[in-house]
């Protein structure tokens, strides 16, 4: 027999780590080649871990919540053949189970005393992200504690990374320290555990905790908030030209191309244009630092059956044509709904577009995906009466009409220019001809 060391693979560029969420084999059974071992989560997509060989799973070597390293051995799995050397990992393993009482115990208090002393940042002399303080806060980190965990940043600074990974190795510890022995207080077996069921407070109103990804959202958005000095300008466009030349050319064009045409390639190609003509939108912040983004990569907001957001993203946006636009579109907006969107697909978003109309709003105040500096709500598109000018006079006509709304960063983004490029999308989307061979 032969043992193989199933390792967390490579998951896309700058995805460094993933979260174990669940396993889907037990040690002792059978496993074919690529078969499912487990699923496993990063900060945007689930996805599955497959075997590269068939055998018998023997070891786990992490468990469910557990923070892995892209590269690191997550499980044993005995292949037929001849014997091999022990796993490095399974050693690892072997030297922490010999661990003697009193460390046990000692981390068995500290992290009590973690749970009952949140961090007092303001006293601190060190650089801390919004997001870090936030990660701190929920987690109940310490002051000393998070001066003690070692930065990976810029400057020795300290990143969401180093503190998730902090977390995460103290809630290991915790969870062996419980299964040791420790029964939990009265007073926290009152509380829903992650893992209960709905709790009836007073026979009508519920306590349900929030699942991964929502946790993930409300970390994003507030930190987007506290981050970005957000402003918004909003404008109206009359889209008639286009809502025409769509009825007219949908059923060819899904004839040919074989896919669905929507309005929202006709507007992601506008904005892709408007970047090039204002880089000053295609750009993040670090610090005290601007980042001018070469490729513009065009972030396209869309919602889940569970209700929760992911914001997949089209590459170099501006290089595709309306056919090239609408199948990237499609395709992402398809494996988005299915699950499907691998790590890769949700990074190196650079300006991002929500379509708020799609539920029936008018216009909406959009919060920034951090790092960028900017993002574009469409509106509902809506028959209205509107003024017609025309070289024999004004009339009144019914025109197809929508708002857009540009929320940006006031911090490196100016008034003019928040205002003219959102302008200059609308002037992209009414110059639109409706004569257009796509």
């Amino acid at each position: 027999m032969a043992k193989f060391e199933l390792k967390l693979p490579k998951m896309g560029e700058s995805v460094a780590e993933a979260t174990v969420t669940n396993w889907l084999k037990s040690v002792g059974e059978k496993i074919e080649a690529d078969e499912a071992v487990l699923e496993i989560a990063t900060d945007k997509v689930d996805s599955e871990v497959p075997s590269e060989v068939s055998g018998t799973l023997t070891e786990i070597l992490f468990q469910v919540n557990d923070v892995v390293k892209v590269g690191q051995t997550i499980a044993i799995i005995e292949t037929e053949g001849g014997a091999s050397a022990p796993s490095p990992v399974a050693e690892v393993k072997t030297e922490s189970i010999s661990t003697s009482a009193v460390e046990e115990v000692i981390k068995t208090v500290e992290v009590a005393q973690a749970a009952v002393a949140p961090a007092d940042l303001k006293s601190s002399d060190k650089f801390y992200s919004p997001l870090v303080k936030n990660i701190a806060t929920a987690e109940g980190i310490s002051l000393a504690q998070l001066e003690s965990i070692a930065g990976t940043g810029k400057d020795g600074r300290v990143t969401k990374e180093d503190v998730l990974n902090y977390v995460g190795s103290r809630k290991s510890e915790a969870g062996s320290s419980k299964s040791a022995g420790s029964q939990p207080t009265k007073q926290n077996s009152q509380l829903p555990s992650s893992s209960s069921q709905p709790v009836s407070v007073n026979g009508e109103d519920e306590i349900v905790e929030m699942d991964r990804m929502r946790k993930l959202i409300s970390g994003y958005m507030v930190a987007s908030v506290q981050t970005s000095a957000h402003v918004q300008s909003f404008i109206e466009v009359d889209v008639t030209n286009i809502v025409k030349w769509r009825d007219r050319v949908k059923n060819a064009f899904e004839q040919r191309e074989g896919e669905k045409l929507t309005f929202t390639p006709i507007f992601m190609e506008a904005v892709a244009k408007a970047l090039k003509d204002f880089p000053g939108l295609n750009i993040s912040v670090d610090g005290d630092f601007i980042i001018k983004r070469k490729n513009i990569n065009l972030g396209m907001a869309a919602a889940l059956p569970n209700g929760n957001l992911i914001v997949p993203v089209i590459k170099n946006a501006d290089q595709l044509n309306l056919v090239g636009m609408a199948k990237a579109v499609n395709d992402l907006g398809n494996r988005a709904k299915a699950g499907k969107l691998k790590p890769d697909d949700t990074q190196g978003g650079t300006y991002t577009v929500t379509n708020v109309g799609t539920f029936g709003s008018v216009f909406g105040t959009p919060i920034i995906n951090q790092p960028q500096v900017g993002i574009l709500a469409l509106g509902a598109i809506r028959k209205v009466p509107a003024v017609i000018e025309t070289p024999e006079g004004d009339f009144i006509g019914i025109r197809q009409k929508m708002f857009l709304s540009h929320s940006y960063d006031h911090r490196v983004v100016d008034g003019a220019l928040g205002g003219s490029f959102v302008k200059r999308v609308a002037d992209y989307l009414e110059a639109f001809d409706v004569n257009r061979e796509y």
